[in-house]
Formats: C-alpha cells, sequence, structure tokens
C-alpha cells in the first residue's frame, strides 16, 4: 500500500460522541465515491488487524466519514482493497 512505512493518523466521532483514532492503510476511488481502509491506532501487534471501511460523503457542504450503505457495497470494496494490497505483494 502506498503508505507502507507510516500512515496517517485521525481522530473520529461517532454518533454517540465516542472518539476513536484510526490509522489510514489506504484509500481508492471508485464510481466516483472516496473510499479509506483504516485500522485502530491502538492496535497491538499482536492482535488481528481489523479493517474498518469509510467513504466520504458531502453533509451540508461539509465532507464527512460515513460506513458503507450495504454489505454488498462492503463486500465489494472490501475486494478492490485486497486486490490493491496484493497487487503491491506482487511487485
Amino acid at each position: 500500500m502506498a503508505n507502507e512505512y507510516g500512515g496517517d493518523f485521525i481522530s473520529v466521532t461517532d454518533e454517540d460522541g465516542n472518539e476513536f483514532e484510526l490509522e489510514l492503510l489506504d484509500a481508492l476511488v471508485h464510481n466516483d465515491i472516496y473510499y479509506h481502509a483504516f485500522t485502530s491506532a491502538d492496535a497491538g501487534d499482536d492482535d488481528e488487524v481489523e479493517i474498518i471501511l469509510l467513504k466520504a460523503i458531502d453533509q451540508d457542504g461539509e465532507e464527512l466519514l460515513a460506513t458503507l450503505d450495504s454489505e454488498e457495497e462492503e463486500n465489494e470494496i472490501y475486494d478492490l482493497f485486497m486486490e490493491r494490497l496484493f497487487e503491491d505483494e506482487d511487485e
């Protein structure tokens, strides 16, 4: 992935006011929508990596990150990120 040796970190707040620190793993554009793959910034080396997929949406002129709308969309975008990951490994 593009940020193999260090990533970008962001803080996000969910609808309940809980704040989370996430590390950006990769980003892509599909059907004119920006998708981002994150993992928890506080996951240890021994923890299983959980990938969090979010997409950029425009709400009242402000760009926000939102969850994907369906399981079908999640599967499609997850597969696209995995293809990119394995492309990088093949090189």
